[in-house]
C-alpha cells in the first residue's frame, strides 16, 4: 500500500478533451481578472484602517515579493508539466499521489473561499449601488449570516456566482471573452480613480506612515496577500492554451506584475485622499471619490466595480472548474465531475459543484474569515511548491532548452519558503485551527475515498 504512488513525469501529460483556444494575452487578462479585483476594491480598505496604516503598501511589496517568488516556481512546473489541475498536478508529479491530494484539497479550499470573498465584496457594492436608487434589500437578505445584525443571508452573493456559474460553463473562450472586456473597463475606472484623485491628496494623511509599527505592516502583508491571489488560476488553463510551455509562464509573471504597480499607486493615492482610520469600509475606492465631492465619478466607479469585480469570480470560478476535473480525471474525485460537455468542450460537472459550493459559502459565511483562511490555505500551496522544485530539480534535472526556469535554485526558493511561512504565522490561531482541521478532513476523505478510487490503484 503506498500513499505516494506517483505516475512518471512523461506521463503526467495526457490527450485531452479540451478545446485548445487560448494565447498568452488572454492568459494575462484571465490573471489580471483574477487578481486585480478584490484587493483594490475591498480588502485596501479594510487593511489600512485595521492593521498598516498608509504603510500598506509596504506590506503590498512584501506580499508581492511572496508572490513573485512563488510565480517563478509556478512558471517552471507550468512549462515542464502543461496540464490542467495545476499546482495539484504538479504536487502529484513530484510528491506521489497523497501530497497531491492534499495540494488539491487545499487549493479547493483557496478556490471557494476566494470566490466567496469576491462574490461577498461585489454584494456591498450592489447593495450600495441599490440603496442610493431606493431598491436596497432589508436587513436579513443582504448580509452573510448574523444573528446580532439580524441577517441570514447574502441573496446578492448567491445569485451573482450561479450567474457566473452559467456563463464560465459555455466555454473558456467565450467566458474569456466577457472577463477581457472587463479588465479593460476595470483598468479604465483605476485610472480614472487615479487621475482624479492624485489631486486630492494630501501629504500629511501619511504621517505616521507605520502608525501600528512593523508588526502592523507585516499583519497588513499577511491580509493584503489575498489581494494577489489568482496567478495560480492561469497554471489551470494548461489544456486550453496553443503553446503552454511559452505562454502559461508569460501569462502568470506577466500578470503578477502589472498587478503589483497597480496595487502600490492605489494604495498611495487612497491613503493619500482619505485619512487611514476612516476606510474601513467595503467599498473604500469609491468611498474615496465621494470623501472629496466627486459623487458623479464615485457613482461611475461603483457600478464599474459592479460590473467588473465579476472578472474575479470568472477567473476563479473557471480555475475551479478545471481543477476538479483534473482531480476527478485521476479518480480521487468521482469520475462524473472529469466529463466534459460535448457542446461547449468545458467540465460541466465540475464547473457547476464549484459554483454550487461557492454559492453556499458567499451566502452564509462572514467575508473577514473567508480572506483570512484563504490566505493560510495559499501559503502552504506555496511552501510545496517551492519545495517541489527543488525535488523536482533533484530527480529530473535542468529544464531543458525552451522551457522557463528558475533562477538561483535552491536560494529563490528557500527563500520562498521562508517568506510564506513568516507570513502564515502572522495569521490568528483561530485560522490555524481552521487550516488544520480542513487538513485533516481531507486526508480522511482521501484514505475512505481518493485512495480505492484513484486511476493508480492496483498498479
Amino acid at each position: 500500500m503506498s500513499y505516494f504512488r506517483k505516475k512518471p513525469l512523461e506521463a503526467v501529460e495526457r490527450p485531452s478533451n479540451l478545446k485548445r483556444d487560448l494565447k498568452t494575452m488572454d492568459l494575462i487578462l484571465l490573471g489580471l481578472g483574477a487578481i486585480v479585483g478584490t484587493g483594490i476594491f475591498v480588502i485596501t480598505g479594510t487593511a489600512a484602517a485595521l492593521t498598516a496604516g498608509p504603510a500598506l503598501i509596504v506590506s503590498f511589496i512584501i506580499a508581492a515579493f511572496s508572490c513573485v517568488l512563488s510565480a517563478l516556481c509556478y512558471a517552471e512546473f507550468a512549462s515542464r508539466i502543461p496540464v490542467a489541475g495545476g499546482a495539484y498536478s504538479y504536487g502529484y508529479a513530484v510528491f506521489g499521489e497523497l501530497i497531491g491530494w492534499l495540494v488539491g484539497w487545499l487549493m479547493i479550499c483557496e478556490y471557494l473561499l476566494a470566490n466567496a470573498s469576491v462574490a461577498s465584496g461585489w454584494s456591498g457594492y450592489m447593495n450600495g449601488f441599490l440603496d442610493g436608487i431606493g431598491l436596497g434589500l432589508p436587513i436579513a437578505l443582504r448580509s452573510s449570516y448574523d444573528m446580532d445584525a439580524g441577517s441570514y443571508v447574502d441573496v446578492i452573493a448567491v445569485l451573482i456566482t450561479f450567474l457566473v456559474t452559467y456563463v464560465v460553463i459555455q466555454g473558456a473562450k467565450k467566458a474569456l471573452r466577457l472577463n477581457n472586456i472587463m479588465v479593460f473597463i476595470k483598468f479604465g475606472l483605476i485610472a480614472l480613480f487615479i487621475v482624479v484623485g492624485v489631486f486630492y491628496v494630501k501629504p500629511e494623511n501619511w504621517t505616521p506612515f507605520a502608525p501600528f509599527g512593523f508588526e502592523g505592516i507585516a499583519s497588513g502583508a499577511a491580509i493584503v496577500f489575498f489581494a494577489f491571489l489568482g496567478f495560480d488560476a492561469v497554471s489551470t488553463a494548461a489544456e486550453e492554451t496553443k503553446n503552454p510551455r511559452r505562454d502559461i509562464p508569460r501569462g502568470i509573471i506577466g500578470s503578477l506584475g502589472i498587478a503589483t504597480i497597480l496595487y502600490i499607486v492605489v494604495t498611495l493615492v487612497l491613503t493619500g485622499i482619505v485619512p487611514y482610520a476612516q476606510l474601513d469600509i467595503k467599498d473604500p475606492v469609491a468611498f474615496a471619490i465621494r470623501f472629496i465631492g466627486q459623487d458623479f465619478i464615485a457613482g461611475v466607479i461603483s457600478v464599474g466595480a459592479i460590473l467588473t469585480l465579476l472578472t474575479v469570480l470568472i477567473s476563479m470560478t473557471y480555475g475551479l472548474g478545471r481543477l476538479i476535473y483534473a482531480i476527478g480525471r485521476d479518480g480521487l474525485l468521482p469520475k462524473k465531475l472529469s466529463e466534459v460537455d460535448v457542446k461547449t468542450r468545458s467540465p460541466k460537472y465540475a464547473t457547476q459543484l464549484a459554483g454550487s459550493v461557492s454559492a453556499i459559502l458567499a451566502g452564509i459565511v462572514p467575508l473577514g474569515k473567508l480572506a483570512e483562511l484563504t490566505n493560510i490555505v495559499t501559503l502552504m500551496i506555496f511552501v510545496i511548491l517551492a519545495i517541489g522544485i527543488i525535488k523536482l530539480r533533484k530527480d529530473h534535472g535542468e529544464p531543458n532548452e525552451g522551457e522557463f526556469k528558475v533562477p538561483f535554485v535552491p536560494v529563490f526558493p528557500i527563500v520562498s519558503i521562508v517568506v510564506c511561512i513568516y507570513l502564515m504565522i502572522q495569521l490568528s490561531l483561530s485560522v490555524w485551527i481552521a487550516f488544520v482541521i480542513w487538513l485533516v478532513l481531507g486526508v480522511i476523505f482521501y484514505l475512505a475515498y481518493g485512495y480505492k478510487h484513484s486511476e493508480l490503484n492496483g498498479k
